[in-house]
């Protein structure tokens, strides 16, 4: 395998290795050039800076054309001419930093460069500018660690010094944990210098008023040293070379420096201490301490003090460095990739693809009711859940392949060496599987799932955003269908997305031309036939689409926040139409209107308000009033819920638990919040006649709200055995098809005069 395949192959980071392992920039900028022209397979490459030409290959000796490099460089050309192979088409990347420049690379064809090689191409340049930078802050150090070492006043000294020096760069070089490399720099100060007590202490991340000693070396370094803190201003020596970025010198015979040597229980009369830093800021010391008196500390002690504290910046420096590089290209909560990082290994994925012959697969990830757990049990509780998610699907990886959280929670899958759409499809029903079982947090065992969206590539389909997006709406079908599936993407889902964009858009607009409209279902009671009342139910007549089904429309409204304002007119205009009707039924028994409520009109610190101002309008008793809220809307944020209830209470209006049975720990809720009705789920009724086991959680149900006093509604009955059952088990109400269809206002006026329903 070439060069340049084994680059694609290991990725963006097997180049970065490469260009931090050069000495200096100079061999970071030829490494790259090299590296970049191999990757490529070009005939020439080349990096320009303010200087000119900083490095190039391809070119004869002498014969570098800077003048059209730099016109390159500058945007003004495409096409660079090279002896031999003529006009070849240019990539060209700029990097920043100290000295900013471009990265050129030139390649003979007419076919130019693809996607991916553009996008290693500019990562190469970020990364080398990302390392030069470094290079220049450690090179600075290192040249002023060489100086201190030259100015030591023995021979066996310089070499002693030299001997751990290279030993803690090797150290660094090879990226040793900090806190060893901090350890290494303490004992070997203590070792050269021969005092009593040596650390190095940094300052808090979030605090720098406060400093920890990070490494500490001395007759009590048995204590933990993460617990002496002490504020830069009482820490003697150490706090003072911080406060004046400097070496700081106390001899002894004078008054004690105090600081980190008190809290280690000496008694200093002598100490020293120089400043570390972290990319050029004063960031923490390294201090010297001696009980002696008569200590003092001449020019060569100072020197070495000096180039361990070099060192130490050193170590924190690169540490720092690779701390940021991860993070930028990792997720801080679960340590999957990143976004950044998932883009950039699908685009070399499709290189290799191309390469074998296979294809690659993206799996968009998204969980089930989290947002249930995350309002319920807390966000704690929340990153506890993702951290565990994340654990399963990296559990689930083979060796090349890569997980990565997009926030939120959505994650995604890469997959390599894909040759039929059945290899994806096994490993999506693999991770449903694994995310529906529980998952045991903070002591609670905790159900949620996930929807799955699968994108496969193509020959002619090498986007990397692309892909994702079409994974992306593969698990919105998914999720649509019923979550806890897996699709495969089709094209017609993006036509189904832009229809459903545009219906989004003509949403925001409905109310304005009065294309809603209510439909009223009766509640009849099972034991006489009266109708006692009707469900308001919100119907959209789209001009050009026709009926827009609720289900259609009503995911868009609560997305969008279109559901408060639809929601408002439903409430308002079912107040209006049924006081109008109660108004005509002189003595009869006045009509109940039952309205569903949204989370999000529940969440309105004004829906009470909003509320009696439509009853008041009306001139309708609260009590004919009813709102019907679902189980799983009950977990958001419970006590704020329970308040806003407690509110709704008040007014006089009554409250009714839709689709009852179907959520979580529903008993509790009855305890919890003031409820008056129970709604028996339809999935109940629909099984009636046909399965003992539903008629019995049916009758269950009914002596439930027997025994609190509540009323129960029977949802969704369309046969005579299912009326016959109900009536049976005592249910008090019941709606469906058996009865009445919902129906228009005119019909439900006419229906008010001559109903005679079958009660047999």
């Amino acid at each position: 395998m070439s060069a340049g395949g084994a680059l694609v192959t290991q990725q963006l980071a097997e180049f970065l290795a490469a260009v931090a392992a050069c000495p200096d920039g100079p061999s970071a900028i030829r490494v790259t050039v090299e590296r970049a022209a191999r990757a490529l397979e070009a005939e020439v490459a080349a990096i320009t800076n303010g200087h000119g030409v900083a490095a190039a290959v391809g070119f004869a000796a002498g014969r570098t054309p800077a003048a059209e490099l730099a016109e390159l460089a500058v945007g003004t050309g495409s096409i660079l001419a090279v002896p031999g192979p003529g006009e070849c088409p240019t990539v060209v990347a700029a990097f920043g930093g100290a000295e900013p420049g471009h990265l050129i690379v030139a390649r003979s064809g007419s076919d130019g460069f693809t996607l991916d090689e553009v996008s290693l191409v500019r990562g190469m340049a970020r990364v080398l500018e990302l390392t030069v930078e470094t290079m220049r802050t450690l090179e600075s150090e290192r040249r002023q660690a060489a100086e201190n070492v030259r100015l030591l006043a023995t021979l066996q000294e310089r070499q002693l010094l030299m001997e751990q020096l290279s030993a803690i760069e090797r150290a660094i070089a090879r990226r040793v944990p900090l806190q060893q490399v901090l350890d290494m720099i303490t004992n070997s100060a203590r070792e050269l210098l021969g005092d009593e007590a040596v650390g190095v202490c940094l300052g808090e991340p979030d605090d720098r008023t406060e400093l920890v000693l990070r490494s500490y070396c001395g007759p009590r370094d048995e204590v933990a040293p993460r617990i002496w803190r002490v504020p830069v201003a009482q820490a003697g020596a150490a706090g003072q070379a911080i406060l004046d970025e400097a070496l700081v010198i106390v001899d002894g015979g004078g008054t004690s420096p105090g600081g980190f040597g008190e809290q280690c229980g000496l008694d200093v009369r002598a100490a020293m201490a120089a400043p570390v830093y972290e990319c050029g800021t004063v960031v923490g010391s390294l201090f010297v301490g001696s009980v002696r008196p008569d200590r003092a500390y001449g020019k060569a002690e100072q020197e070495i003090l000096l180039a361990f504290a070099e060192h130490a910046s050193l170590a924190v420096t690169d540490a720092k460095t690779l701390a940021e590089m991860h993070e930028a290209f990792h997720d801080s909560l679960t340590g999957l990739a990143s976004r950044a990082l998932f883009i950039d290994r699908l685009n070399h994925a499709f290189a290799v693809a191309d390469r074998e012959g296979t294809e690659v697969a993206v799996l968009f990830v998204d969980l089930d009711r989290f947002k249930v757990v995350n309002d319920s049990l807390g966000h704690a509780a929340g990153d506890a859940l993702l951290i565990a998610v994340a654990d399963r699907l990296r559990g689930g990886l083979r060796g090349a392949e890569t997980a990565a959280r997009f926030g939120g929670d959505e994650f995604a899958l890469l997959l390599h060496d894909v040759t039929r759409p059945e290899q994806a499809q096994m490993i999506a029903e693999r991770i449903v599987e694994s995310l529906a079982r529980p998952f045991a947090i903070n002591g609670n065992e905790i159900l949620i799932g996930s929807s799955v969206g699968i994108a496969l590539s193509t020959p002619d389909q090498r986007d990397a955003e692309a892909l994702v997006h079409n994974a992306d709406l593969a698990m919105y079908e998914a999720k649509r269908m019923g979550k806890g599936r897996h699709r495969l993407f089709e094209p017609g889902m993006q036509t189904y997305q832009r229809s459903t964009l545009n219906l989004a858009a003509d949403l925001h607009r409905a109310l304005a031309r009065n294309e809603m409209v209510l439909r009223y279902q009766p509640i009849v009671e099972l034991r006489t036939g009266r109708v006692t009342g009707l469900e308001a139910l919100v119907r959209w007549m789209h001009p050009d689409r026709g009926m827009v089904a609720p289900l259609d429309f009503i995911p868009l409204a609560e997305e969008s926040g279109a559901i408060l304002e639809i929601g408002t007119w439903v409430l308002e205009e079912a107040c209006r139409q049924v006081g109008i009707w109660n108004t005509q039924r002189q003595r009869q028994p006045p009509l109940s209107i039952s309205v569903n409520l949204s989370a999000r009109q529940l969440e309105q610190p004004e829906f009470p308000s909003i509320v009696a101002e439509a009853l008041g309008c009306a001139d309708l008793d609260a009590a004919s009033l009813v709102l019907e809220i679902t189980e799983s809307l009950l977990v958001h944020d419970t006590a704020t819920t329970a308040e806003q209830l407690r509110r709704l209470k008040q007014l006089g209006v009554r409250l009714a638990i839709d689709d009852f049975g179907t959520g979580y720990s529903a008993l509790a809720y009855l305890h919890r919040f003031p409820v008056d009705i129970l709604k028996i789920d339809k999935s109940f009724v629909d099984k009636l006649g046909s399965s003992t086991k539903a008629a019995a959680l049916t009758r269950a149900v009914v002596q439930l709200g027997q025994t609190l006093e509540l009323s129960t509604i029977a949802e969704g009955i369309e046969l005579a055995e299912q009326f016959s059952e109900l009536n049976r088990a005592g249910c008090e109400l019941g709606q469906g098809y058996y009865f009445a269809r919902p129906l228009e206002q005119a019909e439900v006026q006419a229906m008010l005069l001559c109903w005679r329903p079958t009660t047999s």
